[in-house]
């Protein structure tokens, strides 16, 4: 079981990843602002504490692989990576300049040196590709339960998928969801982000998901919902989903877009709006206010 310890640097850890988030899209003047902030907490989790995926194992064949895609959060993303040690924080000012590696939408083009799997842009399509690879993995495991003794063991490994609610208005999420439950593909789990905002509105309004949870388990998922933004919850919801040996699940991670900036916070004007100098100002002395008291409360 994680440790209160473990939990307040995960939480220290995921205020600094929002202060990234609101330096890069200050600096890059575009981008989206609500849903990286409203998923630093599971990136956090995922990548420092669930995912069998390390600075020094990214190019290992029996790595985690992690799909994200509902890409244009990558912002997220790139912040985490680079906490985590894949590449210099310094990098992060990159964002979404010619040339970067770190472009407005997650790509694989860059080889090993980052831990991305696809490349993103057309939501819908991260669920497919994660399924994809989950049943590589699964095909790898009955391989080598009939290879001779002394054979290298094919790699296997855990697919996680990042999908965004608004993103399930895609026909294509449906039929990969499916596919992995008629194949009861116990190698796949996926975190929804349900944050309820889309770029147009609020997704209720828009093309209403509830009753969500009923929907995936109507596909032979299991389903866990948790506060997205409990470390606590979101590590015990991973280890959940690592010991269902029956079929795949997905995790709905109930989050707050733009969260820890008041003037954010569950408003769907800023899915995809950067924020200007004084907003980004405030922004930051919010949640540098936020990390102190996350340092005084574990103390």
């Amino acid at each position: 079981m994680i440790t209160d310890k473990r939990i307040a640097e995960l939480e220290k850890t995921a205020n600094q990843i929002r202060q990234d988030i609101i330096e890069m899209l200050l600096m890059a003047k575009s981008g989206h602002s609500a849903g990286p902030l409203g998923m630093a907490d599971v990136f956090t989790a995922l990548y420092f504490e669930i995912a069998n995926i390390t600075p020094e194992t990214r190019g290992e064949p029996d790595r985690d692989r992690v799909v994200l895609s509902n890409a244009h959060i990558c912002p997220v993303l790139y912040a985490t990576l680079a906490n985590r040690g894949y590449f210099p924080r310094e990098e992060l000012k990159t964002l979404r300049k010619l040339g970067t590696r770190l472009q407005g939408h997650s790509n694989n083009h860059f080889g090993p040196d980052l831990p991305i799997e696809t490349s993103g842009g057309p939501l819908g399509q991260g669920s497919s590709q994660a399924v994809g690879m989950a049943i590589a993995a699964r095909a790898n495991a009955k391989r080598n339960d009939v290879r001779a003794n002394g054979d290298s063991p094919l790699p296997v490994w855990h697919t996680w998928a990042l999908l965004s609610d608004g993103e399930l208005d895609e026909g294509q999420s449906w039929e990969a969801i499916a596919l992995a439950g008629k194949l009861n593909l116990r190698e796949l789990t996926a975190f929804v982000d349900r944050n309820n905002i889309q770029i147009d509105g609020f997704t209720e309004d828009i093309m209403p998901l509830e009753p969500l949870a009923d929907k995936f388990k109507a596909f032979n998922w299991s389903v866990v919902e948790i506060d997205g933004h409990n470390i606590q919850e979101i590590v015990a919801a991973a280890d959940k989903a690592r010991a269902i040996a029956e079929n795949p699940t997905v995790i709905i991670c109930h989050t707050i877009p733009g969260k820890g900036v008041d003037f954010m916070e569950n408003k769907f004007e800023w899915h995809g709006k950067p924020p200007n100098v004084a907003e980004a100002e405030a922004a930051l002395r919010e949640l540098r206010t936020l990390g102190g008291q996350i340092m005084s409360e574990h103390e």
